[in-house]
């Protein structure tokens, strides 16, 4: 493998930072990553972005507004704790309150309705086509109560009536009248105009409290877009005018807005996006707070520099990142189809150096948090594997595309052209304080064929005695990649053995058997596991099909889509046994036990991810096509796992990830007593007396584990081990009971 860039000499202080880090329970970001240019990533496993709408909330109620940032694409929530330093864009990834919203879907607006100084959030109401409405009720603790459900309505001819909007489209929620309550703006049902739906709550009631909404105007501004384009007619309530602006296609199924003063005459002005396109229109309105008149608009918006241009359907929020007082343009995607974001380079943050009622924008970035995480682009499938034979696990991760480009067909439909890689992150740190280092952000070379959903797997293919790769791909066969000796990876084939599981197989090589040889078992589209028996050798592989049902694993939920995308990892449990886990189409990673000696039968579906590694009330629903691997990453004894999903992120868990501040959380760990130590014969363990059998594993510190057995206590709690059969080393004993996991290290002397 060539490295992305010569690697030059480093000696980085290697921090040996474990729990100690976990404040609050925040997910683990112990362990560093490096990226392009060997950069210290700030924010490595907060999961990627793709199509992102953003809010500004106190989230962690100190009185400075904070980011939230909501992935339409798996409909993931990231939390940024503002440091606040003057003209200083600084945030903290803080997965520990994204516990405190509400789930949400599709489409979400941070604004506050009731001017109590606190975010709300006006969100899509799946199944209902409408708007859910939750209040923030916070006092010391971030807090939502959901005070609207199913929808909002809007009286309409004296009847109050659903108020209308789609998932495809994202509505404007602003005080238009200036009158101290939020008023609403969406398209009309089949499009063309913009209804105008007012907040009756100041003049009925002289507060903001209420959402009491009628249907003030059907042809807000008095123009329309076109039903099958971009195209803006204007002075028009009525079809059939020629459109003022040429359309660049044919076609409209949604748009987004965003109200503000563009020329500093305290009348809202609106950004419009739109399907399929990717800019933004600047309508100008030339009316008044009663009533607008758009009378003209910008087809190029922000003009100032560097003009926006972003597939699919940009949205726009207007929020101060940089502490100087004046919003600032957040811009990202929001095409609800998952393959039109320009993923890795979806969020472009635009900063104001006007004031709020006279933006002047200048573009900052095209990767705004997207350049501090692990992005991958669309889609990011771990792997771990000793690449470099050096006890320590390197981290691979395919994926299913980068954005190359995008077209219009001859029926003027837009599409996305995307093309996959597989990164190679080296393990730079020690055993017990692993690091990844960006090494080869294109293993083997195979970007340039264009492949999608690339997901490797590795070992000696062609029995020469060197580390080959096989890789998983759209097609539903498999590549072949084959070790020159140097450890630079050639493709050989792309239909190795001229295996076909259908559509996206994701190959994983384990011995399942026992029989020394590495198994092949391929996850696919469907949902299901393919599993080919190895009748060769681990060096020198035999692989015959046996069942396209292993354990009749299926993770496709068929009330959300026919297809399941399964992505398999096994790996050995606390008690030595094998185990298995399943990222999906819906996002939900599946965990599997009874596989030893039950190929033939029904594996064991868990809900026990949170025992196995030591969190407390994880959602392992994490997004969508996710892929996650489990091993014992940093040599405590104690599994870790990094999950992937189709926003190109990963996300590691090592023990309460995501725990909320002020949320009293059952203890879990507690530190086991051994002595002496170090041990020459016996060694006592001693912990909880009110324990009285557990599970007893010790593992060498390269992870290995050597003793796997149920132990009784004595009446005192101590337990009597013999370490006869132990060589002079290091080791990590961990004692599992009911609902608490004892670990400690010992050291053996002869």
């Amino acid at each position: 493998m060539k490295p992305v860039k010569s690697i030059r000499y480093y000696f980085l202080t290697l921090l040996l930072l474990g729990s100690s880090l976990l404040l609050n329970g925040q997910q683990n970001q112990a362990v560093r990553v490096f990226g392009d240019d060997q950069t210290l990533l700030k924010y490595p496993w907060a999961g990627g972005m793709n199509a992102i709408q953003f809010g500004a909330v106190d989230i962690d109620r100190d009185g400075l507004k904070d980011l939230v940032a909501f992935d339409r694409v798996g409909n993931r929530l990231m939390c940024f704790v503002n440091r606040g330093i003057y003209n200083t864009i600084d945030y903290v990834y803080a997965p520990q309150y994204k516990k405190l919203f509400p789930d949400l879907s599709d489409w979400a607006i941070f604004t506050d309705y009731d001017m109590d100084g606190k975010t709300d959030i006006f969100a899509y109401s799946p199944g209902w086509a409408g708007i859910q409405v939750f209040r923030n009720v916070s006092e010391s603790t971030l807090k939502f109560k959901r005070v609207v459900y199913p929808y909002l309505t809007s009286v309409q001819e004296n009847m109050p009536v659903n108020l209308l909007v789609t998932e495809a489209d994202y509505p404007a929620i602003a005080d238009l009248d200036y009158d101290g309550d939020l008023d609403i703006l969406s398209f009309w049902g089949f499009g063309s105009f913009v209804n105008y739906h007012k907040n009756l709550s100041m003049e009925k009631y002289g507060n903001a409290d209420s959402l009491d909404y009628h249907l003030e105007e059907y042809c807000w501004g008095r123009f329309a877009e076109s039903d099958e384009s971009n195209a803006i007619y204007l002075d028009t309530c009525f079809t059939g005018y020629k459109p003022l602006a040429k359309p660049e296609n044919e076609r409209h199924t949604g748009s987004t807005f965003l109200m503000l003063d563009l020329n500093r005459d305290s009348v809202l002005d609106l950004l419009l996006g739109d399907v399929d396109y990717p800019g933004l229109f600047a309508l100008h309105n030339g009316g008044t707070r009663e009533e607008a008149f758009i009378t003209s608009f910008d087809t190029i918006y922000p003009t100032s520099s560097y003009n926006l241009r972003l597939f699919s359907m940009p949205v726009a929020a207007y929020i101060d990142v940089n502490n100087d007082f004046v919003n600032d343009l957040l811009v990202s995607t929001f095409d609800p189809t998952f393959d039109k974001s320009e993923n890795k380079n979806s969020v472009w943050l635009y900063l104001n150096t006007g004031s709020n009622d006279s933006p002047f924008f200048i573009r900052e970035t095209r990767n705004f948090l997207q350049s501090e995480m692990i992005d991958r682009g669309m889609g990011a499938y771990p792997v771990l594997f000793d690449w470099n034979g050096d006890g320590l696990d390197d981290l691979f991760v395919g994926n299913y595309g980068f954005y190359l480009y995008s077209y219009y067909d001859d029926f003027k439909r837009l599409y996305s052209v995307h093309a996959s890689k597989i990164a190679y992150y080296k393990n730079v740190g020690t055993e017990q304080s692993p690091e990844f280092m960006l090494m080869d952000d294109d293993v083997g070379n195979l970007f340039e064929n264009e492949y999608l959903g690339l997901i490797p797997a590795f070992g000696d293919m062609d029995g020469d005695g060197d580390v080959d790769m096989l890789a998983g791909y759209s097609e539903g066969k498999l590549i072949m990649a084959t070790n020159d000796g140097n450890n630079d990876l050639t493709l050989n084939t792309d239909h190795y053995l001229d295996i076909d599981v259908g559509d996206y197989s994701a190959p994983v090589l384990y011995d399942l058997d026992g029989d020394g040889a590495r198994d092949l078992i391929i996850g696919e589209k469907k949902g299901n596991l393919n599993y080919y028996h190895n009748d060769g050798t681990d060096n020198n592989p035999v692989f015959t099909f046996v069942t396209d049902s292993l354990g009749k694993v299926n993770v496709t939920d068929y009330l959300l889509s026919y297809d399941g995308y399964s992505v398999p990892w096994f790996f050995r449990g606390g008690y030595g046994d094998i185990q298995l886990v399943v990222g999906s189409e819906q996002g939900k990673i599946f965990h599997y036990t009874n596989i030893e000696g039950n190929l033939q039968g029904k594996f064991t579906l868990t809900d026990n991810l949170d025992e196995l590694l030591d969190t407390t009330g994880v959602s392992w629903d994490r997004g969508t096509r996710t892929g996650a691997v489990i091993g014992d990453i940093n040599h405590d004894g104690n599994p870790e796992m990094i999950a992937g999903n189709f926003s190109g992120g990963l996300e590691y868990f090592n023990g309460n990830p995501e725990v909320s501040p002020g949320i009293l959380q059952h203890v879990l760990k507690k530190p086991l007593y051994i002595f002496p130590n170090p041990v020459r014969n016996n060694a006592i363990f001693s912990f909880s007396p009110e324990e009285h059998s557990g599970r007893l594993n010790i593992f060498s510190l390269q992870g290995d584990l050597l003793v796997s057995e149920t132990i009784i206590l004595s009446e005192t709690g101590k337990y009597q081990f013999n370490t006869s059969l132990l060589s002079n080393g290091l080791y990590i004993v961990k004692i599992t009971t009911r609902g608490t996991v004892f670990t400690g290290k010992m050291a053996v002397v002869k």
